[in-house]
């Protein structure tokens, strides 16, 4: 990716590609899969009987004891019906989906039970398709597609509340495909008996395929791996300008402190809801659709009851109790104590307002990123939550590190930096399900471990004590073999003793949010290369992959 630069917004001179690979087709029940009304055994026609499925893969799952869901489903599910079904189907309470639920169960189990022949099968059927759809050609370059197959369909589940859970997301067809390639290239051809909606040869745009889903209305892409010389060149540019913020942050910073004091109560609001951004990294938070989507806030649209104001609280003063639902509906929580004329301006902004009222009136996203763009080019609230949680891991990596740690408890150090920027981000995680297993299976190799230690710190004391009496070469090598064996299993213990640490400290925060979207990698490969950790340790292959331009370009003393 080192090669020559296009013109502003081209992205590609040549793209080829074979097109989507499209959901299988329905395949009906078998015939002694049965589908009840009101106790009685109905045969549903094809389309209604596919959207039933739906459904009863679903059926132990708490969606579908949600209200909102179930209304949602059974309207959508009507209007696939034939007018007969209609008529007979009024009610979704007395519909009995418990066979066809067992039928996908044991469908499943048969899945796990396959033989050695019919895994490698579908593994190699699964090869054949990434080989012939998995690849385009990007002007000289073979480059990998992320996501070839387009989406079956299914039930539309939403995170949090979402007031569309349930309706039916719909089979995409090549009548609703728009492929994007070059005018030179190999046109894909649409499936036999189809066309595709639209082609387009649109240079400046890097997508190969898009369609509109039915149920937000947004459009979905087709695009490269992240892997791909396009998307680590992205990649590169977001860390750079983060980086460019960390030379003016000061000074904007003190523009923000002075504006806390402005005649102009727009230009306050505005200068607190940066020092939110900036302190707290949050989002900023766009208007939406009321009833479109669930109800989750960011800093502009954050309402008087999302905030409680504490003068004195455990000790600390001008605290202020965040409480809202941010992005995908993970709620943030946080007291936070902040500086006195912020408090003083919360108070100014709540006076003589609702709960339901805006706590920044004055103030919209679009009015906070263009003040943004005067302050730096480039400059939006994500690259604060970038520059803050890059600059943050750096800190704690050289605040947390010690040299003479081994390469595990270097890991853990690093895994707690990481941990400091998944708490400033509020990346959390429901605890795993299997925690508390896998922790009872951890804590019983621990114990196996320590009395292993124990057993073989005896050897070693009988072998000494043997050697005392002997002197000879051949009870002297045995108290040395003794010696590393108690050795090699007190690095043992260790090892499963932080793996424990670790795994506590983690079960209720996502670090993979963070180094995936927030870090420079760039900062990680330096302090692996500083400290001779493998990389490996820190990043899987497909993070490998996403990261191979800073793999190859930081140095161990790389500064953010």
């Amino acid at each position: 990716w080192e090669e020559e630069r296009y013109p502003e917004g081209i992205k590609w001179k040549f793209l080829e590609h074979k097109g989507p690979v499209f959901a299988p087709p329905y395949e009906p029940l078998p015939e002694n899969v049965k589908f009840y009304y009101d106790g009685k055994v109905m045969k549903l026609s094809t389309k209604a009987e596919e959207v039933a499925t739906f459904f009863a893969k679903m059926l132990d799952h708490e969606y579908t004891t949600k209200e909102i869901f179930r209304k949602n489903f059974f309207k959508d599910w009507r209007k696939e019906m034939t007018s007969e079904e209609k008529s007979t189907i009024t009610s979704l309470s007395k519909c009995d989906f418990t066979h066809m639920s067992q039928y996908f169960k044991a469908q499943s189990e048969a899945r796990k039970q396959m033989s050695k022949e019919e895994k490698q099968k579908i593994k190699e059927e699964n090869e054949r398709l990434l080989k012939e759809y998995g690849y385009c050609v990007m002007d000289n370059h073979k480059e990998r597609i992320a996501n070839f197959k387009i989406e079956p369909p299914g039930l539309f589940r939403g995170r949090g509340n979402h007031p569309k859970m349930g309706m039916l997301k719909r089979r995409i067809m090549p009548e609703d495909i728009i492929i994007n390639c070059s005018k030179d290239s190999k046109i894909p051809p649409p499936p036999p008996g189809h066309k595709w909606k639209e082609v387009r040869h649109d240079n400046k745009v890097t997508w190969l395929v898009s369609w509109t889903e039915n149920i937000q209305g947004s459009i979905k892409y087709i695009m490269l791996n992240p892997s791909s010389r396009i998307k680590g060149e992205k990649d590169w540019q977001k860390y750079e300008t983060a980086r460019r913020l960390k030379k003016c942050v000061d000074k904007i910073r003190n523009q923000y402190r002075e504006d806390w004091k402005s005649k102009e109560m727009k230009v306050r609001q505005r200068a607190v809801a940066l020092y939110f951004i900036d302190k707290l990294a949050l989002r900023a938070g766009n208007e939406k659709e009321e009833g479109e989507t669930a109800d989750t806030v960011g800093c502009c649209s954050l309402r008087v009851e999302h905030i409680k104001l504490h003068p004195e609280l455990d000790g600390q003063e001008y605290v202020v109790e965040f409480d809202f639902l941010g992005k995908d509906s993970i709620r943030y929580y946080n007291k936070v104590p902040v500086e006195k004329r912020v408090f003083k301006n919360l108070q100014l902004f709540m006076e003589n307002k609702q709960p339901e009222d805006d706590l920044f009136d004055r103030l919209n996203t679009s009015i906070l990123n263009k003040h943004l763009q005067d302050l730096m080019e480039g400059l939006t609230a994500k690259v604060f939550r970038t520059y803050n949680a890059s600059i943050t891991l750096q800190q704690q990596l050289k605040e947390l590190t010690n040299p003479d740690d081994n390469i595990p408890a270097k890991i853990l150090s690093y895994n707690r930096a990481n941990r400091a920027v998944a708490i400033l981000c509020n990346h959390q995680r429901a605890p795993p399900k299997t925690f508390e297993k896998s922790m009872m299976n951890l804590q019983s190799k621990i114990d196996a471990k320590k009395e292993q230690l124990a057993d073989a710190r005896r050897e070693l004391k009988s072998a000494k004590a043997d050697a005392k009496v002997r002197r000879d070469e051949k009870s002297k090598k045995t108290v040395e073999s003794k010696k590393k064996a108690v050795q090699r299993i007190e690095e043992q213990l260790m090892k499963l003793e932080v793996q424990a640490t670790d795994r506590e400290e983690n079960k209720q925060i996502a670090l993979g949010t963070s180094k995936l979207n927030y870090l420079d990698p760039r900062i990680s490969v330096a302090w692996c290369k500083k400290w001779g950790i493998p990389i490996e340790k820190i990043y899987n292959k497909t993070q490998r992959e996403k990261f191979a331009w800073a793999i190859d370009m930081a140095e161990e003393d790389y500064e953010f």
